[in-house]
């Protein structure tokens, strides 16, 4: 986990500097936008919307699945209520999304939080390095570094954050640091409390550890967490694609529709409504495992595109300012950067092939709306 922290770290100062400069509820589709051209900001925030809206119809079914644990219902039932309540909540106003995202991730943290508590007494009852080699820790963190994708989402709530410029970087890396730290704390107590091979084995870690204090009341308390943390997810999700969209419709590379607002609640009602229908399509079609495949290649490549573009604006647009910079450059170039992409090359490496096919097709499809959209504007 400090790995995969300090990797993700490289591509999160990218995210700062260009938070820092542009803030935009566009994000990626801006970044990409202003170091390169429209076309590569266009097919970048493509992929970007589809990315999300696949992760929140692959994650409602994960919260369907947890729901029937308590409730007999039927998944797709289950999936498609959770995706339109939530809508529901982004078209009433960011407010709402924002105090229910704090009340469900407080949830989740009080969750990790119970777990580290109890291996706090267990500290040293287990080796923590026992039988460790480094390519065993090398390829855990290469597993866990999709735990760490998320934080690039801070940076679409630019627009409704006071002092955006300098507030979100922050936020951006302080949420980062603070997701690293509750997850080696949770890793030292899991280890400590059970140890290294049972975890390994179990298909329900974390219920494993909680067993050993709270017995059979465990599984029901992490399915209550999952809940929370699926729900959230998925809010998330929602959220940035509709703050996307509605950057990309006010940029003129969508139909100006889309960046539609709600008179007294100013939330991206049209652009909330569109990826509803888009995640309960996933939700309602989509295998889990290919859907997550697709996710983790999109978001991989737009990490490229997001520290190729730090790189680029350094030697074309030095005179901007910058709330942070990326610091280690040589001769103006930048080196985070350049080691954040060899690092995502290595985990686009470990997709397997039809991710690839599927996230290439993702690619050509952003591609053909773009020329589709430049056909219908010329006409």
């Amino acid at each position: 986990f400090v790995i995969a922290g300090v990797l993700s770290a490289l591509s999160a100062l990218s995210y700062a500097e260009l938070a820092g400069m542009f803030a935009s509820a566009g994000a990626e589709y801006e970044f990409a936008r202003k170091a390169f051209n429209e076309f590569v900001g266009f097919v970048t925030g493509w992929l970007m919307v589809a990315a999300l809206l696949i992760a929140a119809g692959t994650v409602s079914i994960g919260f369907a699945q947890y729901a029937r644990y308590f409730v007999d219902i039927d998944a797709r039932l289950a999936s498609l209520t959770l995706l339109v309540a939530l809508t529901g909540v982004i078209a009433s106003g960011i407010q709402r999304s924002i105090w229910l995202t704090v009340a469900l991730a407080l949830l989740q943290i009080g969750g990790l939080l119970l777990v580290i508590g109890s291996g706090v007494g267990h500290v040293g009852d287990r080796s923590l390095t026992q039988g460790a080699t480094l390519d065993g820790v090398l390829s855990g963190a290469a597993l866990v570094f999709f735990a760490f994708i998320g934080f690039d989402e801070v940076v679409t709530l630019s627009e409704e954050t006071h002092d955006a410029r300098r507030s979100i970087p922050r936020a951006l890396l302080a949420s980062l640091a603070i997701a690293t730290a509750l997850y080696v704390l949770v890793a030292i107590a899991a280890v400590s409390i059970v140890g290294a091979g049972p975890l390994a084995v179990s298909e329900t870690p974390l219920a494993l550890v909680m067993e050993h204090d709270l017995g059979g009341r465990a599984s029901d308390l992490v399915a209550a967490i999952a809940i929370a943390a699926t729900i959230n997810t998925t809010l998330l999700a929602l959220t940035a694609a509709s703050r996307n969209l509605n950057g990309m419709a006010r940029s003129g590379s969508l139909p100006a529709a889309i960046a539609t607002l709600g008179q007294r609640t100013r939330a991206p009602w049209v652009a909330a409504l569109l990826g509803l229908g888009v995640a309960a399509l996933v939700a309602v079609t989509a295998d889990i495992g290919l859907a997550a495949s697709v996710t983790d290649f999109a978001v991989y490549a737009i990490f490229i595109v997001v520290n190729l573009a730090v790189i680029a604006l350094r030697r074309s647009r030095p005179d901007l300012p910058r709330t942070i910079s990326v610091p280690f450059s040589y001769r103006g170039i930048p080196l985070p950067p350049l080691l954040a992409i060899a690092t995502v090359v290595l985990m686009l490496a470990q997709l397997d092939r039809e991710a690839w096919v599927l996230g290439g097709l993702a690619l050509a499809s952003g591609a053909s709306a773009w020329g589709g959209l430049r056909l219908v504007r010329a006409r």
